[in-house]
């Protein structure tokens, strides 16, 4: 018999929002150190060339200043240990506009920045590649063997022979992460050991990452990552800023603080590049699919690579007998792309669902008929069974609650004053991982009083994590939440998989889940005891008169869980009012319906759900990363010129879940939401736009000056 009801499945509020919004959540520049000196890094103002020579007298002299680092006297660092963007000092060869070329430490940040322009660089420069459209020509296949041109079928014949199709190119540009919480961390040494206090991902990976760079064991050092100001990315691979820290430390003997402006963070940690897409779509007079193609055109940095699979939703959203997925990739004199928010199915579902949406038109074809005439009853791209597949349901269910049936085929038929109204509609996908992760379990008893605490290396970037794992044991160990303390974010725990890739609640819950059923196990294994109803942790600690006990385990996803393909999906629906004068565009409303499996908690899946909405919103509206073609740099640096979509931009936001109870996928039926809340959101709102005005626009953003 259970103490307490089930809290999965109910809207509990935010474990950790009262620490929160008091201030006592520490961020990573919000923990205390004995005396700390603070760092802030200079960079490079040419794109491609050598450092010549660096001056350095007058900042060393400067007020404050405790030392100066570059290239001419850094410690030795392992370039290949695992941060990504190089930039570590090792060399004077300059590759981006931006890169670190060295650090001042002074006893505040005031005194740092200002000694840091004191600083006298020559170059000797070289002419940058940093206009996409000068290159793309020269683009390559990439060296990632995953992204070889997937062939099935012959797509070309199909599409010489086929009387209704689209062959169009569609443009992502570049776009950053902009947490708001910028990137810092706090390096703080004892002998050969080093603490960093940053905003990892990846726990366990910034671990290995840091070691590796800065020459030392694992255990050498520990991340401290309790509370994350979001990441969406940025914050999964690490980047120098994180070594450097440890440097800097070591340099003055003293902890050292080093934050990253807004301004610094465009040159820093990573982007999503530009893409450039081609997708060819074929189909018969009745909407059955017979070809489509993807093909993606994008960039990397001069010396690494990252290339977003944009063509990984046209692999498995549709069936059609041939399909055809190629990518090609230029080094570019700019930072190293990487991971943002749906990698590449963000931008590919943009192309994919545009193109779906035009052929549906040249059809004369409702477009969310189309979609489900082509629904596939197997993973096109291996052959697997679904786990579970919800995409006509999440197009059913959504079009009902929308009011789909108001929509009007041709465009401009939906006037309301000086706007055209429009509605659009997309589906989408992101693939559902649960990845091995550890966690440790300790009961207390206290007389009655039973309490749990719950360990694991885990990140929480404002998802919700302590949440719902706070939920997770209590439920499984018969304790009210209150009972219930989660720790996470420190290496010293048990290693957890990253909250990267949306296998965060999948792979934590089931972790958890897993260790509280193994101790409630022990337990009753222990009492010597024979029981008809199973009982609960909590019960047996009171029962057999436990002072404390604690197990860990080891949690992996199922064997079973290869047998079939296993995602998240959606249907998006937008309404968008276009000023007729001005060419202004608003979402009037939105509504994203999704399958994800069980959901732990519907409070803050909506949370993760509209938020991605939020993002595609402002992906197909205003977000654009723009490059200086003479020098290399982003003239777009801060929340001034880069647009982030507000309240006030955004109208009704609607989130449904689809009830689903997937048993393949793994013990708890999880799945992640954290990133297919954003998948086919742009182009939602771009077939809405469509609709409105009749005018198709294959480039994002899609700003007054396209429509009118």
């Amino acid at each position: 018999m259970k103490d307490t009801n089930k809290t999965i499945g109910t809207p509990i509020s935010r474990i950790d929002g009262i620490a929160k919004v008091t201030g006592k959540a520490a961020y990573s520049m919000d923990h205390p150190v004995k005396n700390p000196a603070y760092a802030i890094l200079f960079k490079s103002t040419v794109a491609a060339g050598t450092i010549r020579d660096i001056d350095s007298a007058a900042a060393e002299k400067a007020p404050g200043v405790l030392g100066v680092i570059t290239h001419k006297n850094v410690s030795k660092l392992n370039v290949k240990g695992g941060l990504r963007g190089g930039a570590l000092l090792q060399s004077p060869e300059i590759e981006f506009y931006g890169q670190n070329i060295g650090i001042v430490v002074a006893e505040t940040f005031e005194q740092a920045r200002y000694a840091s322009r004191l600083i006298n660089v020559t170059y000797d420069k070289k002419e940058p590649k940093v206009d996409f459209n000068k290159v793309a020509d020269q683009a390559r296949l990439p060296k990632d063997k995953e992204k070889a041109d997937a062939i099935r079928g012959d797509v070309q014949t199909a599409l010489s022979q086929a009387t209704h199709k689209v062959e169009e190119v569609y443009e992502t540009p570049i776009e950053h992460h902009h947490p708001l919480e910028p990137h810092a961390a706090i390096a703080e040494w004892n002998g050969d050991n080093v603490t960093l206090y940053s905003s990892a991902q990846i726990v366990n990976g910034a671990q290995s990452a840091a070691a590796a760079t800065l020459n030392l064991k694992p255990e050498q050092v520990r991340i401290v990552s309790p509370y994350i100001g979001g990441g969406f990315g940025s914050k999964g691979g690490q980047w120098a800023n994180l070594a450097l820290a440890a440097v800097a430390a070591k340099h003055v003997n003293r902890p050292v603080k080093l934050a990253l402006t807004r301004q610094q963070m465009v040159n820093s940690v990573g982007m999503r590049q530009h893409n450039r897409q081609k997708v060819s779509l074929a189909a018969t007079s009745d909407g059955k699919l017979t070809a489509l193609a993807h093909e993606t055109t994008t960039h990397c940095a001069i010396n690494d690579e990252f290339v977003e699979p944009c063509g990984d939703c046209s692999k498995i959203m549709y069936d059609t007998p041939n399909s055809l997925i190629t990518y090609r990739v230029v080094p570019m004199n700019l930072i190293l792309p990487t991971y943002t928010r749906g990698p590449g199915k963000s931008t590919g579902s943009f192309a994919l669902e545009s193109a779906i949406d035009e052929l549906a038109y040249k059809l004369k074809m409702d477009p969310i008929e189309f979609r489900i005439k082509n629904e596939p009853e197997r993973d096109p791209s291996n052959g697997k069974p679904w786990s579970s597949r919800t995409t006509v349901q999440c197009l059913r269910e959504g079009a009902k609650a929308f009011g789909w049936e108001k929509r009007k085929l041709e465009p401009r038929q939906n006037e309301r004053g000086n706007y055209w109204i429009g509605y659009g509609v997309s589906a989408g996908t992101y693939p559902a991982h649960q990845r091995p992760t550890s966690a440790l379990v300790k009961l207390k008893r206290n007389g009655e009083d039973v309490t749990a605490t719950v360990e694991l290396a885990a990140a929480d970037l404002g998802t919700g994590t302590y949440t719902i794992l706070t939920q997770t044991a209590a439920d499984a160990l018969g304790l009210p939440i209150q009972n219930v303390t989660v720790n996470l974010g420190d290496s010293n725990l048990p290693p957890a998989a990253g909250a990267v890739g949306s296998v965060g609640a999948a792979s934590y819950a089931n972790a958890v889940n897993d260790a509280c059923e193994k101790i409630t196990q022990e337990l009753m294994t222990k009492s010597g005891k024979q029981y008809y109803v199973r009982p609960t942790a909590a019960q047996l600690m009171r029962s057999e008169k436990l002072i404390d006990y604690q197990t860990r385990v080891d949690s992996k996803p199922p064997e079973s869980a290869e047998e079939y393909s296993a995602h998240s999906f959606n249907a998006n629906f937008a309404e968008v009012a276009v000023n007729k004068s001005t060419g202004m565009i608003r979402v009037n409303r939105f509504l994203a319906v999704t399958g994800a499996g069980q959901i732990l908690n519907p409070k803050t899946a909506r949370s993760q759900i509209i938020g991605g909405n939020v993002w595609g919103i402002g992906m197909a509206l205003t977000e654009e990363s723009v490059v200086d073609p003479r020098w290399g740099n982003f003239v777009t640096r801060s929340f001034a010129d880069y647009h982030v979509p507000s309240n006030l931009d955004i109208g009704t936001m609607e989130a449904i879940f689809i009830k689903e109870k997937d048993e393949h996928v793994n013990t708890l039926g999880v799945k992640g939401i954290g990133e297919v809340g954003i998948v086919g959101v742009a182009a939602a709102v771009v077939n809405a736009i469509s609709n409105a005005t009749g005018k198709r626009v294959r480039d994002l953003p899609i700003t007054p000056d396209k429509v009118l």
